[in-house]
């Protein structure tokens, strides 16, 4: 058939049965990672001594974080306030020894004083502005608050694709965005990255990066099957995976390399975003080639689904 002639022609869909098994496997082996290792929450879900510091003088946040750690304290995270001049700084009761009273109440005074004590040492014009303990349970609402984004998202995600394509389409771009979301959850679970807010938005625009993907997969074969008159459905799959194949390298490719050059030049703030987004970009990429279209076979995907019923083609009323 002459729409058939042009592109590459890799068999994806005669791999579905490893692939599939491979993606199962990756969505359990994630899962058990999360139960047993659990992720690394970061001070915005856990809670923890948040400080205001003033400078006289403009101050860079790498210097910041070099009078810290020269005092013991390497994972406190330090960000500016607006200007050059005012930093803020989160960290752990736990990184300071002694900050953790016998009755288990979080000693604010020695904490402020540790910090501002490893502060001075190297910029005398630091000056304490303000302090305050955040406890676990706002931590606590913000991680389910999270939960509630995602699943959001991923549900207007299956509305979406239901209304523009079928109901065929977004189940498997549903299941697809969970396996995504798991493998790439599992993943920082494994190397226990920190989990912070700036690693929650990146998951949340792993899901919509991953869509777009998939989408654009969907859209060519709906074009396939309205424009092939006879052709099995495993057939139309499998050319629209070859069709859209460059522009899916060539867009998570171009990608990756922005979060690279964000990884690199973007300070230590962004990088659990770059990461991740780095993580799902991989994961998205393969689960669009290897994962979602065999779904749509095993549901039975076929002309008839994306056809309208009119006189000229009045059998596609007729499901076989």
């Amino acid at each position: 058939m002459e729409i058939f002639n042009h592109d590459s022609n890799i068999p994806f869909l005669g791999m579905r049965k490893y692939s599939i098994a491979i993606a199962l496997a990756l969505m359990i082996a994630s899962i058990a990672l999360i139960a047993t290792k659990g992720l690394n929450y970061g001070l915005d879900f856990t809670g923890g001594v948040s400080m205001v510091v003033d400078y006289d003088q403009s101050v860079q946040i790498a210097d910041v974080r070099d009078a810290l750690a020269k005092g013991g304290l390497d994972h406190a995270v330090v960000q500016t306030l607006g200007g050059t001049r005012e930093v803020s700084i989160r960290m752990q009761p736990k990184d300071d020894p002694g900050a953790v009273q016998t009755d288990g109440k979080v000693n604010l005074d020695r904490i402020a004083a540790d910090v501002t004590r490893m502060l001075q040492a190297s910029r005398p014009d630091a000056k304490l502005k303000s302090r305050d303990y955040v406890g676990s349970e706002v931590g606590a609402e913000l991680r389910s608050d999270g939960t509630v984004a995602a699943v959001f998202v991923i549900l207007g995600i299956m509305a979406y694709l239901w209304i523009r394509f079928e109901r065929r389409f977004a189940i498997a771009a549903v299941a697809t965005e969970i396996h995504d979301v798991l493998v790439t959850l599992g993943i920082l679970a494994l190397v226990q990255r920190e989990f912070d807010m700036t690693v929650l938005a990146s998951v949340l625009a792993v899901i919509g990066y991953s869509i777009n993907d998939k989408v654009v997969v969907f859209d060519r074969i709906r074009e396939l099957f309205r424009l092939a008159r006879k052709a099995e459905p495993e057939e139309i799959l499998n050319r629209s995976i070859n069709n859209t194949l460059s522009r899916t390298i060539i867009t998570s490719l171009f990608t990756a390399i922005t979060m690279g050059a964000l990884y690199f030049f973007g300070g230590p703030a962004v990088h659990g975003f770059a990461v991740t987004m780095l993580i799902g970009i991989l994961v998205g990429t393969l689960s669009s080639i290897f994962v979602a279209s065999p779904i749509l076979l095993w549901l039975g995907v076929s002309k008839k689904d994306l056809m309208p019923v009119t006189k000229e083609n009045p059998e596609l009323a007729r499901r076989p």
